[in-house]
């Protein structure tokens, strides 16, 4: 066996079912969860219609790179949505979702044979990094977010020493769970960072279609080209339809950046088997041409984020974030000890509904872990539900006020 697969820690989902083991929830009332973030929207049709019309794909074996068409229409998307412009066949690939190319391009790009070779990802973070790295065969240094500064990574606490033997960097904007969206003053930072020690940044922008404010969240290809970086050197984005289209089960995404990363991860995509079922790649390219589906999609998250919000800000510090379908309240004024987890247990036991602890979303760097004391919700149930899960969750907050 692969023993670095010991050196992997449980999900954070499987450590709260393993907690959650012995608990019995209120049977008073129906279950809710906001503990996974799975799009729970409809399909749109444009895509299960472009699903059907197109079976007769499952006959044929797909290329790794993908059909001209599908990279059209990514690129196209790219270009709309950044003002961009992207080489289709060089600085484009599709992708199984953005899952499955985190965790590969790790094995890509990191070589182990480097002393000291060196992940460096924020805290809290999406537990894919950790694993890809690790199994990559690399050390992970985690950044803690400042929540006094929208959560943005405390990049400059990171040792000179680290960033030399840093081969790979992680970022998530829009935020996961933070929802906080980098500003072009941050990448600008990180770009440096980057030429002055050769390390490749992956941008994880699975959230980038779920905002509120008027201004969509800026894009790490959009800050490249503004930062007069259009050969992207040393950059990947990754984009999944899941979040923006609703169709986590389809697993469809793309990556895009340096042309000379992407041309060693398609070699290696290329042997590790990950092609697109050409079904699935004609609905992606029908989702990526269509933003009716994109924009009532983004208004229902809206809706749900205007009545939630201020319901919940009645009980615990929690705000509007600036993207994402997630809200990162902080429950440590009523979670006694700041135990987050006590509180999401208690929750579940005494009004039926589920939330994940930060605490496991997290790792605990110089005696802090950033998340304890916080839960992270996911609206992404019908706007009723979501509703009714937050003013149970100001009941047994008021409930623990008084007790």
């Amino acid at each position: 066996m692969n023993p670095l697969l010991g050196s992997l820690q449980p999900y954070p989902f499987e450590r709260l079912r393993a907690l959650t083991r012995q608990i019995t929830p209120n049977a008073a009332f129906e279950p809710i969860s906001l503990g996974i973030g799975e799009p729970k929207h409809p399909t749109p049709s444009v895509v299960t219609d472009a699903l059907i019309a197109n079976l007769t794909g499952l006959a044929s074996y797909p290329a790794t790179s993908g059909e001209p068409a599908l990279r059209t229409a990514i690129a196209q998307w790219i270009t709309r949505r950044y003002g961009v412009a992207i080489d289709e066949t060089r600085q484009v690939l599709p992708v199984n979702g953005s899952r499955e190319a985190l965790f590969a391009l790790a094995q890509t790009v990191i070589d182990p044979t480097r002393e000291g070779a060196t992940v460096v990802c924020p805290n809290p973070f999406y537990q894919i990094y950790e694993g890809a790295a690790l199994l990559a065969g690399a050390r992970v240094a985690f950044v803690n977010s400042d929540p006094t500064r929208q959560f943005a990574a405390d990049w400059a606490s990171v040792p000179e020493s680290t960033w030399a033997r840093t081969q790979l960097l992680y970022v998530c904007s829009p935020g996961n769970p933070t929802g906080a969206v980098m500003p072009l003053a941050e990448w600008k930072t990180l770009f440096e960072l980057s030429d002055q020690h050769g390390f490749v940044i992956a941008s994880d922008e699975c959230y980038s279609e779920i905002y509120f404010r008027d201004v969509p969240p800026l894009g790490s290809l959009e800050a490249a080209v503004q930062l007069g970086r259009s050969d992207f050197r040393r950059l990947v984005a990754f984009t999944s339809l899941s979040k923006r289209s609703n169709v986590p089960g389809m697993r469809s995404g793309f990556v895009a950046g340096d042309a000379d990363i992407l041309k060693a991860f398609l070699l290696y995509r290329t042997y590790h088997g990950s092609a697109m079922s050409p079904t699935v790649q004609a609905a992606s390219i029908a989702a990526w041409n269509d933003e009716a589906h994109v924009i009532a999609n983004r208004e229902q998250y809206r809706q749900k984020f205007a009545q939630v919000t201020p319901l919940l800000a009645t009980v615990m510090d929690v705000s509007l974030p600036d993207a994402g379908f997630y809200l990162w309240a902080d429950v440590s004024n009523i979670a006694r000890g700041d135990d987050d987890v006590a509180f999401a247990l208690a929750l579940i036991a005494q009004y039926n509904v589920s939330v994940l602890p930060g605490s496991l979303l997290a790792r605990e760097v110089d005696g802090v872990n950033p998340g304890a004391g916080r839960i992270r919700l996911a609206l992404v149930s019908e706007a009723s539900d979501c509703l009714e899960a937050a003013k149970r969750i100001v009941a047994y907050a008021n409930s623990l006020r008084s007790a």
